[in-house]
């Protein structure tokens, strides 16, 4: 069985593909949300270059494609809508749990900015993290002297206290 086309997605890739299945988009609108100072930047920035053959790899790969032009200040940029197969493969992605704790700061939160179920994602991410979170809790009982240990069962334990009042204040609402 193949992998489901969302697997292979960089990051780069994943995030391109939700700002364009959110709504058909120009190259040159999701450059100044990737921006340093723009709406998705401000949690994880992607330069010029990098968006444009991140687009360039979506349309190779057949998740989005030109739904036209529209005049700017230089020559005309394409409109990208995604596909259908690019649609399941951003709805994919915005609800599988990150990877590794490490993670937490960008693609999660990406993926919070970008319109993921946030209860939903909150408690897949506890399920996911679980067998982590105790192993890191072995780890800092059994060496107290262990400074790296320590640390990172302070950061899972505030990993896991912030998913759990996600999970709690997104679900109330």
């Amino acid at each position: 069985m193949a992998a489901p086309a969302h697997s292979n997605l960089s990051l780069a890739e994943a995030v391109c593909l939700t700002l364009v299945a959110q709504e058909p988009t120009h190259g040159w609108s999701i450059v100044k949300a990737l921006a340093a100072d723009g709406e998705i930047g401000r949690i994880w920035s992607l330069s010029r270059p990098l968006t444009y053959r991140a687009l360039t790899a979506l349309a190779d790969a057949g998740l989005i494609e030109p739904q036209g032009s529209e005049l700017g200040g230089g020559p005309p940029r394409t409109i990208w809508r995604a596909t259908a197969k690019g649609k399941r493969a951003s709805r994919a992605w915005l609800r599988r749990p990150v990877e590794h704790p490490r993670d937490m700061r960008t693609e999660f939160l990406l993926k919070v900015a970008l319109g993921a179920p946030v209860a939903e994602l909150a408690r897949a991410q506890l399920d996911a993290f679980a067998p982590a979170f105790a192993g890191i809790r072995q780890s800092a009982d059994a060496d107290k002297a262990d400074v790296v240990a320590r640390w990172r069962f302070e950061s899972a334990e505030a990993i896991r206290r912030f998913l759990v009042a996600l999970a709690r204040a997104s679900s109330a609402r």
